[in-house]
């Protein structure tokens, strides 16, 4: 198979079986990167931070990014239209048809599952990409000697903080954020 139907088929399935948005897509994409060697854990994470501080759909920002590594500018475009058709033509036919069930019993179920799976998802994409950030060389002592990790940490906790408390706006927090992670990286504080 080329390798660009193979990004296609790939991104097209994940379009159409994961459900809640990108952050719940993050699982299938980097186990689907990870298993054709398209890119290392890193670099998936790096462009993760990448695609959450650029305009656009956060999915559909790494679906081109990964297309555009593996086939350049054409594997970009194939992936990402692999991954935005399917939840496309899906909605269009729930729009049409949800008015008229959403009070049925068994589609109130199925949104019940389908919210609790999404929040487990971005659980695991916080766990998965948490522990790229904090435990880079893998869990062990040698990396609270590290002021990456304690940069990253405080980072994180103030991300937090301003978000959930005094509900900074996400695009301040991201741009302070990336600040912040410059000026520690210019006085030499951590390694870049």
């Amino acid at each position: 198979m080329s390798a660009l139907l193979l990004l296609f088929l790939e991104f097209l399935k994940m379009g159409a079986l994961t459900f809640g948005g990108g952050y719940a897509m993050i699982p299938f994409i980097e186990e689907t990167v990870l298993r054709h060697d398209w890119m290392t854990t890193t670099e998936l994470v790096d462009f993760i931070a990448v695609s959450e501080s650029t305009p656009g759909a956060f999915a559909v920002n790494i679906s081109t990014y990964v297309g555009s590594e593996v086939e350049g500018l054409l594997g970009a475009v194939l992936a990402t239209i692999g991954l935005v058709l399917p939840p496309f033509l899906i909605i269009i036919l729930i729009a049409k048809v949800y008015e008229r069930i959403k009070s049925n019993t068994l589609v109130q179920g199925a949104m019940l599952g389908l919210k609790s799976t999404v929040v487990g998802l971005i659980a695991a994409t916080v766990l998965s990409v948490g522990k790229t950030v904090f435990f880079p060389d893998g869990m062990n002592t040698a990396v609270f000697q590290s002021a990456e990790f304690y940069v990253s940490l405080g980072i994180f906790a103030a991300a937090l903080f301003l978000l959930l408390v005094k509900k900074l706006s996400p695009i301040l927090i991201i741009a302070g954020s990336a600040v912040i992670g410059i000026l520690f990286g210019y006085t030499g504080v951590i390694k870049v």
